[in-house]
């Protein structure tokens, strides 16, 4: 397990952009059974195509004019059961840190591995979500 003084400048770039970080098991299956809508789930970890390319890319993602309904996130090697509660609901994809998960009424509906952020810069990850976005979401909301 990372310690929290890594971990929460980190955690803190996707909650000062409005996502609400889930770090419990219980939390996850709320925020996923319940969000009417759509819900954008980030794994976050410490890794640097995290910080170079996935967080930088979600956030980018964000100032389309379709916009997922909720934000949330976790963090890969930090917060255990909410990340291993979050996986449960990504099956059939393997592990992956970091990933992006797009949910509709809390179905999957869009998934990003890791070795579809590896070698991309942000903006394609941003073009990758915003496609997703024209596709599953609604007219921006609250973001």
């Amino acid at each position: 397990m990372y310690p929290k003084e890594l971990v929460l400048p980190m955690k803190a770039e996707l909650t000062d952009a409005g996502f609400e970080d889930l770090t419990s098991a219980e939390a996850v299956q709320n925020a996923i059974k319940n969000t009417e809508g759509t819900l954008l789930l980030v794994v976050n970890s410490v890794c640097g195509c995290a910080a170079g390319m996935a967080r930088p890319g979600v956030k980018m993602s964000l100032t389309n004019e379709k916009t997922p309904d909720k934000l949330a996130t976790v963090f890969a090697g930090f917060d255990m059961e909410a990340v291993a509660e979050a996986r449960r609901f990504t099956l059939p994809y393997p592990p992956s840190s970091p990933s992006i998960a797009l949910f509709k009424n809390g179905k999957l509906v869009h998934f990003i591995e890791r070795h579809q952020i590896e070698g991309r810069n942000a903006m394609m990850i941003a073009n990758d979500l915003i496609g997703a976005y024209e596709k599953h979401c609604g007219e921006m909301i609250n973001n």
